[in-house]
Order: structure tokens, then sequence, then C-alpha cells
């Protein structure tokens, strides 16, 4: 019985085999599912963002006016929020989440309905049923981005996927409830006028459940709302990558402003799922249902086709899709890249991803290239795994990247790894797990005996900058891990410890890497990515002008225009 006990069930084997083996036989179902899904989220994109952002704020004022009974206070707020959003360039991410919160709820709805409504009718299906709403609602989001890059790469569709769910529990349980709410004597005097289950369905429980099952999908969209950041993290563009890279470069002011644009947009969504759960004081005349209708479907229709029509009529030699993590040395290479694929001619999209998934991007073709791939250490364990299916083009930056621990030059006394005894609270500060420089501390602490009471603290490298800033405002000591290039050398006087055993590695390289067949492909953009070249004092200057303050865009931007001749060897 002990020996039992002491013996681990292989639970994460047995997923993962269920998990590959779904994603080997059913490759065919999930790849349709992929670009069905795609097409439409595009097509409903393409249509709102079509409609002058103005034109459009005023047509959700209006219907909220009519909606709220004629009360003005309501759309006066919804147009000003809607107008902070625009005023602060968030309106395509707008867009995005718009269309992720619409998609995934309405999926989520056509399944928790029926679902709902069988576990009313049926014991068995309660008994079934609700243990795995338990699961589903109480499994961290996280969680799900895994099974949903394994099944549909990245992008907008694996983000619905697992925003539906994880928001799926409150329609399915609220309906469930509603239903079994009804009181007996209603149910009894149904079956007494010889009211057929249809009928029933349709006549009773559904109208008296109305309540319920409204509170429940007014739920499912908030929850929807929550995963618009997680869903970040493997490409899903919204709101919610502004808030994750506010996060991951600790810039409290933007992940502000991009909170703020979920909150207006949650209000919004709030407010009007609870004016469609009130029960109608008047029905308007079916002439008006008709006329209302039918412009709203003129509307629509027009402005698709506007959508549509600019797309096709969209003159580049192609998309290029570049994967990058919120980290800023990729925020950088990226944006620098991009914008000289554009001046040739490509439309460029950038997608920001979590540092695995942006190189399981490019090696499944998701993304055609990346340009943050540090070899040998940093990413070595991504490098072993994908280096069969990616083309590497070299080094950007060749043997000028470096890895150690680090600490502000005011600490004196410690200049070698060997010289920390109880300095910093015997902590040193990481950042996110997973990470080659994680890894690479993990084997300092267990190779230098002075370090057997030290513990590695794994956050962020926004948690990161943020304590480093702390402490040397204080005059305090602390130990950092840090990597050339990045922006915080520029900033503060600091310096690396020595390492004579050499766990944290020499220096290295920062490669670009593409999708196998881009040379084929786009023989153009794939000979300027390849000749992609350029030193530390370039991305540590652009890195500190946008810890300045700069837009990364702009930073990117006049970085080209004073380096035209390094650019230009790039395009030759």
């Amino acid at each position: 019985m002990l020996d039992f006990l002491q013996q681990q069930i292989p639970l994460a084997q047995w997923i993962d085999t269920i998990v590959n083996w779904l994603t080997e036989n059913l490759s065919g179902l999930f790849t349709f599912l992929q670009t069905v899904g795609q097409a439409v989220m595009d097509f409903m994109t393409s249509t709102l963002s079509a409609v002058p952002p103005l034109l459009l704020m005023v047509i959700i004022a209006v219907i909220a006016y009519f909606v709220f009974h004629r009360k003005w206070w309501i759309p006066i707020i919804t147009f000003l929020g809607l107008l902070l959003i625009y005023n602060q360039e968030m309106w395509g991410d707008l867009i995005n989440t718009i269309t992720l919160v619409v998609i995934s709820s309405l999926i989520a709805v056509v399944i928790g309905v029926p679902a709902g409504i069988l576990m009313s009718k049926s014991e068995t299906a309660q008994s079934i049923i609700k243990p795995i709403l338990d699961v589903m609602q109480t499994m961290p989001g996280f969680v799900y981005l895994i099974p949903a890059v394994a099944f549909f790469g990245v992008g907008m569709v694996p983000g619905v996927f697992a925003s539906v769910i994880f928001s799926l529990p409150p329609t399915v349980r609220m309906t469930n409830l509603g239903i079994r709410q009804i009181s007996t004597e209603l149910v009894e005097a149904s079956d007494s006028f010889g009211g057929t289950p249809w009928q029933k369905l349709f006549k009773l429980d559904l109208p008296m459940a109305k309540g319920n099952i409204f509170a429940g999908i007014n739920q499912t969209i908030m929850l929807t709302l929550s995963m618009v950041v997680i869903a970040s993290m493997i490409g899903t563009p919204g709101l919610g990558q502004g808030v994750l890279a506010a996060v991951q470069r600790s810039e409290v002011g933007n992940g502000f402003v991009y909170g703020v644009g979920i909150v207006v947009l949650a209000i919004i969504m709030d407010r009007f799922t609870q004016a469609m759960n009130r029960t109608k004081t008047q029905k308007a005349s079916k002439k008006k249902k008709v006329v209302v209708g039918g412009v709203a479907a003129v509307a629509v229709v027009f402005f698709a086709s506007l959508g549509v029509y600019s797309s096709m009529t969209e003159t580049n030699k192609g998309t290029i899709t570049l994967a990058y993590a919120q980290q800023d040395d990729q925020v950088v290479s990226t944006n620098v890249i991009s914008q000289v694929l554009e001046e040739q001619g490509y439309d460029v999209n950038m997608t920001s991803l979590d540092i695995p998934v942006v190189w399981q991007a490019v090696a499944d073709g998701q993304a055609d290239a990346m340009t943050g791939a540090w070899i040998p250490i940093t990413h070595q364990a991504q490098y072993e795994e994908f280096k069969d299916d990616l083309d590497d083009l070299g080094p950007s930056i060749d043997n000028e990247a470096k890895l150690g621990l680090v600490v502000p030059s005011y600490m004196e006394d410690v200049n070698s790894i060997e010289d920390l005894d109880d300095q910093a609270n015997q902590e040193i500060i990481g950042i996110e797990p997973g990470a080659g420089i994680v890894e690479a501390t993990d084997e300092t602490l267990d190779a230098y005996p002075n370090l057997s009471d030290w513990e590695q603290v794994v956050s962020s490298t926004g948690a990161m900058n943020a304590q480093l800033e702390r402490a040397i405002n204080a005059h305090e000591e602390i130990v950092v891990e840090g990597w050339n290039p990045y922006w915080i050398f520029q900033r503060y006087d600091l310096k690396y410890l020595d390492d004579p055993e050499g766990t944290m590695g020499d220096a290295e390289s920062i490669h670009t890497m593409a999708r196998l067949g881009l040379k084929d492909d786009m023989p153009e953009a794939y000979q300027i990515l390849d000749n992609f070249e350029w030193d530390v004092d370039d991305m540590e200057g652009i890195m500190l002008d946008i810890e300045d303050g700069a837009d990364p865009e702009d930073a990117a931007s006049d970085w080209i225009d004073e380096n035209r001749e390094k650019v230009d060897s790039w395009v030759e």
C-alpha cells in the first residue's frame, strides 16, 4: 500500500497522450475549424473596421438611447467611453476584442443553453455534466492555452476556443437552475392542458427562466472579457495584448489605460445584456421592427462589402507574420524589421506571444519569422526542440549578448558570485519561469557552495525592473538577473558579477529564425531577414528611448531614419 502511494500516477503523461492523439488523428477537423473560424472572425473584424470610428460610436449611442428607453445619460457615457478609447489609439484593439467576445459568447450560449435544458430534464445528465462544469470553471484559464495552441495554432481561433471553455459554465448552470425553479403548479397546469414537451419548453420553461438565463449569459460575457489578457499570450489580438505588454515591461500608465479600455467595453456589454433581460413595457409595431431591421441589414451589408472591397484592392507583395515575445529586445528588433519590410511593400502582422509559443508558431508555419532567438543558452530548450523545423538565418547580433548576475555598482564588496554571502536577503530576483537565464541561475545556485542558502525569486521582467528601481532609489542591496542588450545598463550604474564556474554561460548571439519554405514563398523578404544585422548599441539606444516614453514604432522609425545606410544594406 505504501509503495503504491509513493509511486507517482503518470497523469501528465496520460493527458499528453490524449492531446497528441487528438492532434494527430483530428488534424483535418482542427484545420477546417481554424480556417472557417478565422474567416468568420476576419469578416466580422473587417466589417466593423470599415465603419468610420466616429460613425460607429454614434450608431452604438443611438442604439443605447432606444434600448434604455430614451434615457440620455447611458448613451452619453457610452459615446464618451468609446471616444476615450479612440483618443488613446486603441480602436483597432477594441474591434478585435469585440470580435473575440461576441463570437466566444455566441458559441458559449449556443452550447450552454441546450446543455442547461438537458440538465434540467434529466438527473443522469446533471450528474454527468455538473462535475465537468466544476472542472471547467475552477481550472486556471492559462491551462486552456496549451490544448488551444496544440489544436489550432496561434491567433484568434485558439483564443476563442480557450474563452468558450472558460466562460461556458455560468450559462449552463443558470439555465438549469432557472428551469428547475419553475413552480410545480405551473408545470402541472401545462400538463393538464395537454401541453407537449416542446410547447412546455418554449412557452413555459424558457420564458419563466429568462431572468436566470440572461444572468448566466451576462456572466459568460464577463468571463470572456477576463480571458482577453490571458488569450493574448497565444497571439489573440486586442486590448489584452496592451495589458500584457504593460505588465511584462512594468508600464503602469499603459497598463491602466488598456485596463480602462476593457472596463469601458465590459460596462457597455453588461448594461446591454441587462437591458435585454428587462420586461418590455410596450411592443414595437411590426412595421417599425421591419424598418429598423431593414436599415440595420442594409448597413451591415454595405460596410461588409466595403471591408471586403478594401481588402481586395490592397496592393502589396504579400503578408509577413512576425512572432515576438513582449521582451524589450524582441519588441525593438521586430518593430525595426517590420518597418523595413513595410517600406519594401509587404503587409506585416506583428503577433505577440509567450516565448515558447513564439518558437512553436514559427516551427509550425503559423508565423513566418522571429528575430529574438538567443543561442546557445537562453533559448536552448526551445532550440533543441524545434531546430529541425526552422530555418536559422544566423545572428543579427553576433557574440555580443550576455547573461549574468547583476548588482548595483555601489555594492563595492561584491564583484564575483563567490563574494555573495548574506546580501540582499539571500535572494536573486529572476524573470519569467521557463526562461533560459532562470535555468542558468538554478545551476548557479547548485554550483556555488556559498549560495546554498540562497533562493531565486521567479517573477517577471517587469517585476524585476520595478524591484531594481526601488532598490537603487533606496540604495539597498539587490541581486538580479541581467543580460545585454538591455536598457537597464543605459539607465543605471550596474555591474556583472564574475562567474568563475561559468554557469551563466559565455557570450551569446541573437538569431533570426524563419519557417521552412519562406525562402521559396517570399525570396525578397527572406533575403532582408537574412541580411538583418546590427549591434548592441543600436538595440539599447532604441530600448532607452522606449523606456523614456517613446512609442516602440516611433522609436524604431527614428532609428531607421538616422541609420539609413545600414538599413539600405539589408535590402540590397
